[in-house]
């Protein structure tokens, strides 16, 4: 493409910095592209950023960590090992899924601030531009995209949405998300329990008439809590206040267990997120992809957040270059298999939740009626 006057051209614009931006970005960058990544908070890498969700990687990322290069940089991070899940799903008794004896061994319970970062930084020194604006303004010509960031006109040949379940970017270009739930996280860091006893290194799923509860430790000491509800759940019952969402998590059996009785309400400081099950509706096209939430989105309890972030992240970028490379099929391919991963997901989740029969209550009964299916806890 030749640049008009005061254009930035590139191959390809990623908007969004997470984990599936940059996974996307130093896959197409190895493969030779140029490539802008876009998010205002890379306005200053540096800085200690909020706390995150999405906590815990599953041994299973292991393959794509090193696939990206960046498998040393997260080992030598501040996160501590995640030797595996309990759950109590289905009964009053806990059940261990245990990641020692896997192939992969274990996994990570991860500063998710940090490993963001590294991941990023890994980006940018592989090459990857960087600007710290949204991207606005976007506008399909002929075979490339012209799209603003910041005051700055730039033209791309491909653009890649990154930006979370809301998937603003797709949406701009003409594609629609689904949501399937109205599923909130509610979740707080409290200081672990004071029993004299080892430090729990797993992370613990159990179910409540509401919705159910996880927990798990984190590398600053702090223990993780989160209740997941819907949000008319949420309204008829208050949650969002620290109060009603404590005696909620005292009424629990295994996670009241991991937390200071003493810390109370007082002293919690919730955090409420949207963690609705969606999908964008078609997850690529001509000249553009969405990766990570933006594609596909899933209740916490399949545990593959951050794991789907990679690995979209790697297909997408491969798409793009079978696409560059004159296969016309590639994008329609990536977005098909976006939508089974998608099928099959939902199919895992009814099962999972149907699994449980003990709570007569909407959250459940909705869950089991539907097209929901998940995985079992932390699977």
């Amino acid at each position: 493409m030749t640049p008009g006057a005061g254009e930035t051209v590139c191959d390809v614009v990623i908007a969004g910095s997470g984990p599936a931006g940059s996974a996307t970005a130093l896959t197409l960058v190895r493969q030779g592209a140029s490539v802008v990544l876009a998010d205002p908070v890379v306005a200053d890498p540096g800085r200690r950023q909020e706390w995150k969700l999405g906590e815990s990687l599953a041994p299973r990322a292991r393959p794509l960590l090193e696939r990206l290069r960046v498998l040393d940089r997260v080992v030598g991070g501040p996160h501590t090992p995640c030797f595996g899940n309990q759950s109590s799903w289905g009964g009053a008794e806990l059940a261990d899924s245990d990641f020692l004896y896997g192939m992969h061994g274990p996994g990570w319970h991860l500063d998710r601030a940090y490993f963001d970062r590294t991941l990023f930084r890994a980006a940018c020194d592989a090459g990857v531009g960087r600007r710290a604006h949204k991207v606005r303004a976007v506008r399909r010509v002929r075979d490339h995209w012209r799209l603003m960031l910041g005051a700055e006109t730039v033209r791309a040949r491909y653009l890649i949405d990154a930006t979370g379940a809301g998937a603003g970017v797709a949406r701009c270009v003409g594609a629609a998300v689904r949501r399937d739930d109205r599923l909130i996280a509610l979740a707080a860091r409290l200081a672990p329990s004071v029993r004299p006893r080892p430090p729990s290194l797993t992370s613990l799923v159990e179910s409540a008439a509401p919705g159910w509860w996880y927990t798990a430790p984190l590398p600053d000491g702090t223990s993780l809590a989160m209740l997941m509800t819907d949000a008319d759940v949420v309204a008829e019952r208050a949650f969002h206040r620290p109060w009603s969402w404590w005696e909620e998590l005292m009424a629990t059996t295994h996670v009241r267990a991991r937390v200071d009785h003493n810390t109370g309400p007082a002293a919690v400081r919730l955090r409420v997120l949207r963690a609705a099950t969606s999908r964008t509706c078609p997850a690529a096209g001509p000249g553009w992809a969405a990766v990570g939430d933006a594609a596909t989105a899933s209740d916490p309890i399949a545990g593959r957040g951050i794991l789907t972030a990679l690995a979209t992240g790697v297909t997408a970028a491969e798409a793009v270059g079978a696409d560059a490379a004159g296969d016309q099929e590639a994008l329609g391919r990536y977005a098909a298999r976006v939508e089974a991963i998608h099928a099959e997901y939902l199919d895992a989740r009814r099962l999972c939740y149907r699994a449980e029969e003990r709570w007569d209550t909407p959250f459940w009964t909705r869950r089991r009626s539907r097209s929901p299916q998940q995985p079992r806890p932390g699977g």
